[in-house]
């Protein structure tokens, strides 16, 4: 079935669904569910239209009001729709397109954000088509930019529910989910194998990473886990909430990304070395390098994030000094023994994570990360004793935050390159580049199956101050 644009085919949404849908609490016209939709696809245009982070819009103290006004399991439906709908973005939008007569209006984002929101239900979440289906048509009848396309929405989706089973796999599987500037630079930077199977485990739900404290096995025989060959605990999926897992309340382990937990190793011993930690928050990497025995100063521009900060370092029993201050103004009382900046960046590494980062973040936005990171470096460096090493690290899988900059920056003076040699580190040979470089992407570390393998994209260097 086709459907025209111009439709204007009204359909009487049913008053009750096959089972409850999702969600169960009221718009304001007494609809069930439909005040989640509408917060989803409002929260939908703010990351597609006005490049918006996903998690600043449903966080719960400080995000958007729409989202802020619901209850707490239409948060969580809302979350799993955009996170659905980002991740498969690309895919949503063909079997859409393959619906209509001719593509959407150019200026009816309003109208394509309503269907996305319905098709990412239908096609990946266990809500009732009907449900999804209804609550669309109600909604975009609800909306004057919208409301005489309301038959448009009824036949697009009914016609992707009935067709979902036979077309959802082809699509899928000639579908990159992800813009073509994104899918661009990975096949540019790592070639077109690598480039895919990058996209293509960015579809599946991150597994989750734990640095224990001690006796990894132990740990990851209590969560139904596994140890990586870093030494992480990795589970699939969380077996309950973060704060109700056994070792929470005792500090016996914080969550923290396999990958994320490698710079801070690159440092060798540094047993009663006093560390910086730039960008400190929320404090996973300044909690290894007290773990092993280093003496800490955190510092981070941002009052919440070092509260924040504060507070996992107490549940775990460790103290930093902390501090509030911009990085490029920041004055030491003293230079420090060594210096880690794991430096702001475009998050590029983290979009199994985080999926709408391909969709909020731009080439223009790499390049001015890039040369914000260079002016980070050089200041990390002048932080640090002569003789002492400095870890710059990131979450950014293109080489213009990572292996490009780091090679421009070796023509600074006073800094020499520090490379990583094999067999130095545990577990980390297999992440290392042919110049001592560390490199992770999320199609590395195969576990054997997709939702226990991968890790967040990742680089790290290593360099000395010499003078």
């Amino acid at each position: 079935m086709v459907v025209s644009v111009d439709e204007r085919r009204r359909t009487k949404p049913k008053k009750s669904f096959s089972k409850p849908a999702a969600s169960d609490r009221e718009d304001g016209n007494g609809t069930p569910g439909l005040a989640a939709r509408k917060a989803a696809a409002k929260l939908l245009a703010a990351v597609i239209d006005a490049h918006t982070s996903l998690d600043g819009l449903t966080d719960h103290d400080h995000g958007h009001p729409q989202f802020r006004a619901l209850d707490m399991r239409d948060r969580g439906l809302v979350r799993a729709i955009l996170v659905t709908a980002l991740r498969y973005r690309r895919t949503i939008g063909n079997l859409i397109a393959a619906r209509l007569e001719r593509p959407l209006p150019t200026n009816a984002t309003a109208l394509s954000h309503i269907l996305n929101v319905a098709a990412a239900q239908i096609l990946f979440l266990d809500i009732p088509d009907s449900a999804a289906v209804d609550l669309a048509v109600t909604h975009a009848k609800a909306d004057p930019r919208t409301a005489r396309f309301s038959g448009l929405v009824n036949g697009v989706l009914r016609a992707i529910a009935r067709g979902k089973e036979a077309e959802l796999p082809a699509m899928l599987a000639r579908t990159q989910d992800a813009p073509d500037w994104f899918a661009g630079r990975l096949v540019d930077a790592y070639g077109a194998d690598t480039a895919a199977r990058i996209l293509d485990i960015q579809r599946i739900e991150a597994p989750v990473d734990f640095t224990v404290k001690s006796d990894p096995e132990g740990w990851a025989q209590k969560f139904g886990g596994i140890v990586l060959p870093t030494g992480s605990v990795r589970v699939s999926r969380l077996p309950a909430d973060v704060p109700d897992l056994p070792g929470f309340t005792e500090g016996a382990w914080w969550v923290q990304d396999a990958a994320a937990a490698l710079p801070a190793r690159l440092f060798g011993d540094v047993a009663g070395l006093h560390v910086a930690d730039l960008c400190a928050a929320p404090g996973g990497k300044t909690a290894q390098l007290l773990a092993a025995g280093a003496r800490v100063t955190a510092i981070d521009s941002s009052k919440n994030r070092l509260a924040r900060l504060e507070q996992n370092l107490a549940r775990l029993g460790y103290s930093a000094k902390t501090v509030q201050a911009d990085i490029l103004r920041f004055e030491p009382e003293e230079l420090f023994d060594a210096v880690l900046l794991d430096a702001p960046c475009s998050s590029t590494g983290t979009v199994r994570r985080h999926p709408d980062v391909p969709w909020t973040k731009t080439p223009e936005d790499i390049a001015k990360l890039a040369d914000l990171q260079s002016r980070l470096l050089a200041r990390a460096v002048s932080l640090v004793k002569p003789g002492g090493r400095i870890i710059f690290s990131n979450c950014s899988l293109d080489p213009l935050e990572g292996e490009e900059m780091h090679a421009a920056f070796l023509a600074t003076p006073g800094v020499a390159d520090d490379p990583i040699r094999p067999g130095e580190i545990a577990g980390v040979d297999a992440f290392l580049t042919p110049k001592g470089q560390l490199r992770t992407t999320p199609a590395d570390m195969d576990m054997g199956s997709q939702d226990l393998s991968g890790l967040d994209g990742f680089f790290a260097a290593r360099l000395q101050r010499v003078s």
